[in-house]
């Protein structure tokens, strides 16, 4: 069901909206998590690092996915909450087309430069082959990623984010039975952790995408909607291309940290495609709650509700530290047992690795999900050279210290200090932003009254 999010209060609105999609984000990465799970228990630790080394690249694809989502669910939201029915369609038909256009041609780079780029950041010889392996199936199921993130910002844009946490639900335990009966059943080692994930993340693509084209056949009027529009582009593409030039240099970042990490070998390497899958977990839900204030500004503002913004973002703030808090205790005091549900067996140096890294991070949360909370604000209200700034400097801070502070005696602790530091900086900066933003907005109101 279609909900508007520009009535009712802001605080009730938000947690109502974004609940599900947290609930969602953490079903998602439980695709990842499994991967490693599997690969850990049932293969072993270098399959683990394995499946950690190619989840770096795959983030580019997920960033170029996620900004695409993003493109058409700020448009989306915009023009539901100004109740244009015929620019919502074309919208929706429009981005689809270029969404779709955009992971083929990801496909075709992937399968041309995959393995080299496997190759560029240092990845072992006895990791090649599992690496690679891993990394082709996932690119035969990357329409399905596209068409769901696709599916999923279509949902949040019409205020529906109930239906993709079910269909989520349902896909990510069914991938967690299939992972298990693949490798430990068959023995088909990590092709079957990659084949697990391509089916069942491909079952739930289809059906959402099914369920989109009936609710947006529910907003049909008399006249018939332009099947592409480009206008509307022009409008996607502005949204689109920062968000995920924003994803792609993270990815980039990681995949940079990612070669720094793999020259301290297999020991560091396991260590941390344990415990960073345990962080982006936590990283990616305070993203996506703050994709839904992303959908809650931009209807607001299509609807001309601008004072409705500024209780959205504390709204929205309270409820990634309600969350922060419980997750900073489990990661800080329970990380050895974390670490062990993804390593039947973890060498010392795996276990303190992950141990540590956790430790640094976890109380950091708290910043940072103030800093996606404020993104978010800035990115619904179409403020997307601000939302970058902030963010390529968090990055750039974090990929230069990691390689700076790694070459003192603090080894590979060093990389994991750079995080906490490029999220501090980068938090100020986006509160500068949206404070200029809600400045700019009180004046705009001021003329017009």
């Amino acid at each position: 069901m279609n909900h508007d999010l520009t009535v009712g209060r802001p605080g009730r609105v938000i947690f109502s909206f974004c609940l599900p999609l947290f609930l969602s984000v953490v079903f998602q990465q439980l695709y990842n998590i499994a991967d490693s799970f599997v690969a850990g228990r049932f293969i072993g630790e270098e399959a683990l690092a394995a499946v950690g080394n190619s989840y770096e690249m795959t983030l580019i694809f997920i960033a170029f996915a996620f900004g695409c989502s993003m493109g058409s669910s700020v448009l989306v939201s915009r023009l539901f909450g100004a109740k244009d029915k015929i620019g919502l369609r074309s919208a929706v038909s429009t981005t689809l087309i270029a969404t779709t256009i955009c992971c083929l041609f990801l496909m075709a780079i992937g399968f041309t430069l995959g393995e080299w780029i496997l190759k560029v950041i240092n990845t072992p010889s006895s990791l090649m082959a599992p690496s690679w392996t891993y990394l082709w199936i996932y690119l035969l199921g990357l329409p399905f990623l596209f068409l769901y993130n696709f599916s999923t910002g279509i949902f949040s844009a019409l205020g529906d984010s109930k239906t993709p946490f079910l269909f989520l639900a349902v896909s990510s335990i069914s991938n967690i039975a299939v992972d298990i009966f693949f490798v430990a059943t068959l023995g088909m080692g990590v092709e079957g952790v990659a084949w697990a994930t391509f089916l069942c993340q491909g079952v739930s693509a289809v059906l959402a995408l099914l369920v989109v084209r009936r609710r947006i056949r529910s907003e049909e009027g008399e006249e018939k909607a332009p099947l592409f529009s480009l206008p509307l582009l022009k409008e996607f593409l502005a949204v689109a291309i920062p968000s995920t030039l924003q994803q792609s240099f993270v990815s980039v970042g990681n995949i940079l940290i990612q070669s720094n990490i793999n020259s301290f070998g297999p020991g560091v390497m396991a260590g941390y495609a344990g415990s960073v899958k345990l962080n982006n977990l936590v990283i990616t839900s305070f993203t996506t709650i703050g994709n839904g204030i992303s959908n809650y500004t931009a209807q607001n503002l299509g609807a001309g509700k601008k004072e409705r913004i500024k209780d959205g973002m504390k709204a929205g703030c309270a409820m990634v530290w309600l969350l922060s808090l419980p997750i900073f205790l489990l990661y800080f005091f329970f990380s050895p047992f974390l670490l062990s549900l993804f390593l039947e067996s973890p060498s010392p140096e795996a276990l303190s690795t992950g141990r540590v890294f956790l430790s640094i991070l976890s109380p950091f949360y708290f910043v940072v999900s103030l800093k996606l909370v404020t993104d978010g604000v800035l990115r619904g209200g179409g403020e997307m050279k601000a939302f970058m700034i902030g963010t390529f400097s968090d990055l750039i801070i974090r990929v230069g210290l990691s390689f700076i502070l790694s070459r003192t005696p603090l080894g590979s602790t060093g990389i994991w200090l750079s995080w906490p530091i490029g999220w501090s900086m980068g938090t100020v900066l986006s509160l500068y932003f949206y404070l200029s933003f809600l400045k700019k907005k009180k004046k705009d109101r001021v003329i017009v009254d």
